[in-house]
This record gives C-alpha cells, sequence and structure tokens, in this order.
C-alpha cells in the first residue's frame, strides 16, 4: 500500500515534469472513433455513458474502453488497467493497456476525476488526436475541459458533443 502510493507520487512528478512536451492536435478531422478511459472505483455506469455516446451518432464497435478499477472483479466485463501495469518510469506496460493506448484514437474521453498516476500515464500516453476531460484534472492532459460531475453522464456527453459541433469535429 505504501509503495503504491510513493509510485503514484513519483508517476505524477514525472507526468507534470513532461507536460511541456504535449503536442496537442490541430486536426481538422471528424471523430469517428472514440477511446474511453474509466476510473470504475467511483463510476459504476460504464454502459450508461457509452448509450449517450452512441446517442449521439458514433457506432458502438467505433468505441473502445479502458477500465481502471483498484478492486479486483471476478470477470471484467472491458479491457482493464491495473496498478501493476504501470512502471516507475510513468510507462504503462501492460497487454490490455498498451494495446488501447497505442490505437489512434479521433476522440479520448478521460472519465476521471481523482488524478491517479495510472490513469494520467493512460490519458498523457494515449495517441488520440483529440482529448477531452474533466476540469478536476490538470488541465494539460485534455484539449478540451468540461465542468461537470462524474455522476451527470448525459450532461457531460452533451456538453462533449455540443463544443466538437462548433469546432467541427462531428
Amino acid at each position: 500500500m505504501f509503495l503504491s502510493v510513493i509510485k503514484d507520487f513519483c508517476v505524477k512528478r514525472i507526468l507534470n515534469n513532461n507536460l511541456h512536451n504535449v503536442k496537442h492536435s490541430t486536426s481538422e478531422q471528424s471523430v469517428k472513433t472514440v477511446g474511453i478511459i474509466v476510473d470504475q472505483s467511483y463510476f459504476l455506469e460504464t454502459d450508461k455513458l457509452i448509450n449517450a455516446i452512441v446517442k449521439n451518432g458514433i457506432p458502438r464497435d467505433a468505441i473502445a474502453i479502458l477500465v481502471f478499477n483498484d478492486k479486483q472483479t471476478k470477470a471484467a466485463t472491458y479491457p482493464v488497467i491495473k496498478h501493476a501495469d504501470l512502471g516507475w518510469n510513468a510507462q504503462v506496460n501492460g497487454i490490455m493497456a498498451s494495446d488501447f493506448l497505442n490505437k489512434k484514437f479521433d476522440l479520448l474521453i478521460s472519465y476521471y476525476e481523482l488524478d491517479r498516476g495510472i490513469l494520467l500515464a493512460a490519458t498523457f500516453h494515449s495517441k488520440a488526436h483529440f482529448k477531452v476531460g474533466f476540469a478536476a484534472i490538470d488541465k494539460r492532459y485534455n484539449d478540451l475541459i468540461i465542468q461537470s460531475k462524474l455522476s451527470e453522464v448525459t450532461v457531460f456527453i452533451q456538453e462533449v458533443f455540443k463544443y466538437l459541433k462548433i469546432l467541427n469535429k462531428i
């Protein structure tokens, strides 16, 4: 437990030092594929989130999810990222996590409010063209920040798609 706290602190420090190297997307391409990183420790309505995105015109098969849950469950519905997947150098090493992070999504939704090292590293290393997240997280990780609560799924998704329309991304 104590080592994981120290590791989390070290990873956050490494990522914060590397945030000046982040290149924000200037791509004008429209959103066709969506990646979602979810912290299931605090948000269990992942299907509700997917349904809200599908209602806005994104096909279900164009949505990929990576889930973090600090409590081990029997059978995971979605690919899982674990504390063990995170190295001390802020690199994500797990097979499922690496596959997800190497996909080039048009949009990445970081659906978490707590700044855990593993989730920040996943967002940082994602090859997504455009990243969206909550205002509670450091604003340098995402291209678009939405002020909302974690429990307000429909409000969050409505705001995301409202701004994507303004930016001509859908």
